[in-house]
């Protein structure tokens, strides 16, 4: 793995996904692994379970960590070709990403989309650009569209509960369901985007996406699954039901604040097969997801989170090997 910026960097899904359980069973198995080399997290934007998740996954491999909140303490980064920087840029990314990798073996970067020009955003200008210039292996704590930290959490998550109940799944392909939900503020499409684009690659599931008419996720990320406006057909006979809004792909930015009615329920999980449910977190309760779904047996959300570290430890550990 010479980087990790989607599921295209994964390799054999499978395989990583063992090689997180593993580290789960024993995190400081291969605690040597990194001595003598440094990462960097560079946050461009906030954080909490990736930012802890990834520390003590890097720490449990030897690792040392350097982590820099560079939009509160570093300079305003200039991303594009050729610009007279003469307003509130004070550094191109062409002269800062060689010097960070200078500094470090692995560089990790977070950044969020503006939401204002998907054009712009969908290029994945930020990500991409520190992959050209820095000069080492290049890992994503998420991007303008896509989370591939948290995707594969995702699909750790549903493996354990898929292995802890195999009498449930046998002779039929489980059905996930991708569930819009409500919010008060536009979010971007990373979390489904990467969430579909995994699921969809990995062949173990099917996948199922929900949303309000009009707010459909961008194809290239969404192709092999099946989309549905009707949110309780959708819900019928699901096994895994992930929860999470996003703003319109294509009214760009824009939110639905008349879609309340989408709130998961215990009333709507009626249709599922007990469905487990699942959110990346942070979650805005009985506006995304009820209480009492929140804090029933059903939730994985726990289990996702935790699972955080094991995913970034086994990324960490495939990049170590392949840049020995």
């Amino acid at each position: 793995m010479k980087q990790f910026i989607s599921v295209n960097d994964a390799g054999n899904i499978d395989q990583l996904v063992q090689l997180a359980l593993q580290y789960k069973a024993e995190p400081l198995r291969d605690r040597s692994a990194g001595v003598g080399k440094r990462i960097g997290c560079l946050f461009l934007n906030p954080s909490l379970r990736t930012r802890l998740s990834t520390q003590v996954a890097a720490q449990q491999l030897g690792l040392d960590v350097i982590v820099l909140n560079a939009a509160a303490d570093g300079w305003k980064l200039e991303f594009t070709e050729g610009a007279v920087m003469n307003g509130q840029t004070v550094e191109h990314i062409k002269d800062a990403a060689p010097i960070l990798g200078q500094y470090v073996d692995i560089l990790a970067v977070r950044s969020f989309p503006e939401l204002k020009d998907r054009e712009a955003d969908y290029a994945e200008q930020i990500i991409l650009q520190f992959i050209r210039y820095a000069g080492v292996p290049v890992i994503s704590l998420e991007s303008a569209t896509l989370h591939p930290l948290q995707s594969l959490a995702d699909v750790i998550t549903i493996t354990e509960n898929l292995q802890a109940h195999p009498n449930l799944y046998q002779n039929r392909t489980p059905r996930i369901v991708l569930s819009w939900a409500p919010h008060s503020k536009a979010l971007p499409q990373c979390v489904a985007n990467s969430f579909a684009q995994w699921i969809n690659a990995w062949h173990q599931a099917d996948l199922v996406i929900t949303h309000p008419p009009g707010w459909e996720l961008s194809e290239a990320f969404t192709a092999g699954a099946t989309i549905e406006t009707d949110q309780q057909k959708a819900l019928e006979g699901a096994d895994f039901v992930y929860v999470k809004n996003w703003s319109s792909y294509h009214d760009y930015g824009k939110i639905k604040e008349e879609a309340a009615s989408w709130m998961l329920t215990t009333q709507k999980l009626k249709a599922t097969r007990n469905a487990k449910v699942m959110h990346c977190l942070p979650v805005r309760r009985n506006l995304e997801l009820s209480d009492e779904v929140l804090d029933s047996p059903q939730s994985l959300v726990q289990q996702q989170g935790g699972n955080r570290v094991w995913a970034a430890q086994a990324v960490l550990k495939s990049i170590l090997d392949s840049n020995a």
